[in-house]
């Protein structure tokens, strides 16, 4: 669990003082979980299989031993479980073995950290502990999500929920149970969000145009905004990278994190 922090603002943007040095340690060594490509490579062969140790370390061809430590680092983050289960035939038979699995919404949970900490702007330390938050976000992203933009929950019951943007259009709203789903590419929010409005009339829309995302509010009763500024009915707005989308307002509204993840030829992203 990482530490407080402490914020101060520079015109519209949010900083995180460097001054609190536990939680840039913190941080730092979160970052260093994660900043191995092998441990990367681990969460994607496991990302929808439980594996043994054994399997996995075949699959990313390093000794017995090495694998061992890298998970054992992933279970210490809270990224990976383990659980009893049992080995592949072998010419002993087969054998009790830990297999190891993602924790459910883990990779989700990731993406929103270094996403929301990436979007509060952290001032630059001495540890170069915010250009490595900016290169660890974009290459979770890309690795998990093929440099697909996507929209992540943040708070509220869908918390940690990411929804991968597809096509030029998607619609933003609570899920109707009673309803016909909305076809092609949707954010359905559960239906305890009682403030957004129903999918089926959504409250805001997503759409690409000229290679740029933007968010067009619906009409919506609740207002939608962008970065705390609100926009207007039907006003139309383009989204940068680490954009907070607020659905309404209050307890029961909805905050989305809107992320585009660097291409994997190192290209800067879409202005």
């Amino acid at each position: 669990m990482l530490s407080s922090y402490s914020l101060m603002t520079d015109g519209d943007r949010t900083l995180v003082s460097g001054a609190d040095q536990d939680f840039l340690e913190e941080l730092s060594d979160y970052l260093d979980v994660l900043g191995n490509p092998t441990r990367l490579r681990i969460l994607k062969i496991i990302e929808h299989t439980p594996r043994d140790v054994r399997e996995i370390s075949r699959a990313i061809g390093t000794s017995y031993e090495n694998t061992k430590k890298h998970l054992d680092k992933l279970l210490l983050a809270g990224l990976v479980k383990k659980e009893a289960g049992f080995s592949g035939e072998t010419a002993t038979g087969v054998h009790p073995v830990w297999k190891y699995s993602l924790v459910p919404g883990g990779l989700e949970t990731v993406i929103q950290n270094l996403g929301i900490f990436g979007n509060l702007g952290i001032a630059a330390d001495a540890q170069g502990v915010s250009l490595r938050l900016r290169e660890m976000k974009d290459r979770v992203s890309a690795a998990f999500s093929g440099g697909t933009p996507a929209v992540l929950v943040v708070g509220g019951p869908d918390d940690g929920r990411a929804f991968p943007l597809t096509g030029t259009r998607c619609a933003v709203g609570r899920e109707d149970p009673e309803a016909a789903p909305l076809q092609g590419c949707a954010v359905p929010l559960s239906a305890a969000y009682a403030a957004v409005t129903r999918v089926t009339r959504p409250h805001c829309l997503l759409t690409l145009s000229g290679g740029v995302w933007h968010v067009e509010d619906c009409g919506s009763t609740g207002g939608t905004a962008v970065n705390a500024v609100p926009l207007r009915r039907h006003e139309r707005r383009p989204l940068s990278d680490g954009d907070l989308i607020d659905l309404s307002r209050g307890p029961q509204g909805a905050r989305l994190l809107f992320t585009i993840p660097l291409p994997a030829d190192g290209q800067d992203r879409p202005s």
